[in-house]
């Protein structure tokens, strides 16, 4: 199974890059894992959030596939712990979908289409942090749950 992050954006801070960097050549040992980032909405200045949510929620819909199973990382969303999510993904990776397909959205979060499309939410926290840093957490959680369902100790519980 491919897994894929879509984000809304792109990642500049050059700490995080080098950070996802680690982790993307971690992951290169247990799965396919990429990250998709979409354009931002331009001219958002002259939009209302809800707006700009819907634009932003019209790339996102056109990056799915109809065969994905799609999780929103969404502050609503489930909480797991570690090794909850590595059950979690294991369960995902065993149902037969071609691509698990995590979605990060914009400022102002999800359009009603994007949360009707959707399969499932998670929560990384109930803290807000910026998507750029929520790329990085995810990807890091990715490696950690392979690295929990192969046993290898790079978790400490």
């Amino acid at each position: 199974m491919d897994i894929l992050l879509l984000t809304v954006g792109k990642t500049t801070q050059p700490y995080v890059i080098e950070g996802i960097d680690e982790y993307l050549k971690r992951l290169k040992r247990y799965t396919s894992y990429k990250i998709e980032c979409l354009p931002d909405v331009k001219c958002t200045r002259s939009l209302t959030p809800d707006q700009q949510k819907e634009k932003e929620g019209e790339n996102i819909l056109s990056s799915i596939s109809q065969s994905d199973y799609v999780i929103l990382l969404d502050e609503r969303g489930k909480e797991y712990t570690s090794v909850e999510f590595a059950g979690y993904l294991q369960k995902i990776m065993a149902s037969g979908r071609k691509r698990a397909l995590f979605v990060v959205g914009g400022p102002y979060g999800f359009s009603k289409a994007v949360y009707e499309r959707a399969d499932a939410k998670i929560s990384l926290s109930k803290m807000t942090f910026t998507h750029e840093m929520i790329r990085l957490f995810f990807t890091e959680q990715v490696y950690r749950a392979m690295t929990i369902l192969r046993g290898e100790p790079y978790h400490h519980e």
